[in-house]
């Protein structure tokens, strides 16, 4: 009830590096692909692919042996092989944002920001029930925060998805890291789905409140004063940050880094926090500073938007794995499960 109420509220309100650096990769139909110089990495196919591809390792991206390749899935290559221009101008993706499950020190009632705990077995439950309302909608790569959280909330919500891709993260963090992870295997490579951590998308930093109790807190500094720096959109707690600045990063990353990739037409989960979310949506949604301060998300409910001509359109949050009604979002989300109980029964 308490998720139908948000998602309800919340509608009355309202780059893969070209040549390895810069840029997007060049879309053809629904299969993105990147030609690079032999030793290389190749970014391929919708259902893989990623914004930091690596001179070293991207996941689900094979190595070069010649000057060109690029491979297809069977469960994402388009229909026909044309490339028009105005296939390009009705392609859409779909945006599923995701809140962490409930952590070990939500459940202790403690501020938490960015220490980095991890979920409780509500919280890993959570989790699981978020794959399974996403099982039929494809992703074909993961964003997470840098903490433990939202990572393991994205790892154990694909354990639910029908395509049974593996996700993987990227290390890009040192050369010897990029080397170490590499995966040699074509097939397996097939079978990835790429998930990038980043800061940026971290919960907002609570400062001096962090590891606090929240009633204590109340108690000691007075409730309205722990709710102006909790729920005010400027005002940050004492050496900590506002939803301001929080928004600042995290919508920045979001425009620079994921909008490019939905615009290529890959579908894309964000695993992320409450703060962190609620700034991408007040951009997604275009509300104001007074709208989103009252935005309320409900840990390990996922939210679907879709991406189609430079529009985001919200459409809730799926309400149950096996309603049919909720893959009739868009013509592409159907066929895209069709192909999978083609696949899988």
């Amino acid at each position: 009830m308490a998720a139908t109420t948000l998602y309800q509220s919340v509608g009355t309100l309202q780059s893969c590096r070209n040549n390895v650096n810069s840029g997007l990769c060049p879309d053809y139909g629904h299969v993105s692909f990147r030609s690079v110089s032999k030793g290389f990495k190749v970014d391929v196919g919708l259902l893989r692919g990623g914004s930091f591809c690596s001179r070293k390792r991207s996941s689900c991206v094979i190595q070069a042996s010649a000057s060109q390749a690029m491979v297809f899935d069977e469960a994402s290559a388009p229909s026909s092989a044309t490339t028009s221009d105005s296939n390009k101008k009705t392609s859409e993706a779909a945006l599923i944002l995701i809140r962490h499950g409930e952590s070990m020190w939500n459940e202790k009632n403690l501020f938490t920001g960015c220490v980095d705990v991890p979920l409780t077995t509500k919280g890993v439950e959570e989790a699981v029930e978020a794959g399974k309302r996403i099982s039929n909608i494809p992703v074909d790569m993961i964003y997470t925060s840098a903490l433990i959280r939202a990572q393991m909330t994205a790892m154990l919500a694909m354990t639910q998805h029908r395509r049974k891709k593996v996700p993987t993260i990227i290390h890009e963090e040192s050369e010897q890291a990029g080397a170490w992870s590499q995966i040699f295997s074509e097939d397996t490579n097939m079978q990835c789905i790429p998930v990038v951590t980043a800061w940026q998308l971290n919960e907002r930093m609570y400062g001096e409140l962090q590891g606090l109790n929240k009633q204590e807190t109340a108690d000691k500094y007075g409730s309205e004063q722990v709710h102006e720096w909790r729920r005010s959109y400027d005002i940050p707690p004492p050496n900590g940050e506002s939803l301001e600045m929080c928004a600042e990063r995290a919508v920045a990353y979001f425009t620079e880094h994921i909008e490019p990739q939905l615009a290529s037409g890959k579908n894309i989960m964000i695993a992320a926090h409450g703060n962190s979310l609620r700034s991408i949506i007040m951009y997604l949604d275009k509300l104001t500073s007074q709208e989103v301060i009252s935005l309320e998300l409900a840990t390990g409910i996922p939210m679907l938007y879709i991406f189609k001509e430079g529009r985001f359109i919200r459409r809730g949050s799926p309400p149950a794995p096996t309603e049919a009604t909720v893959y009739a979002y868009t013509k592409k989300l159907a066929q895209y499960r069709q192909k999978l109980d083609d696949m899988f029964e």
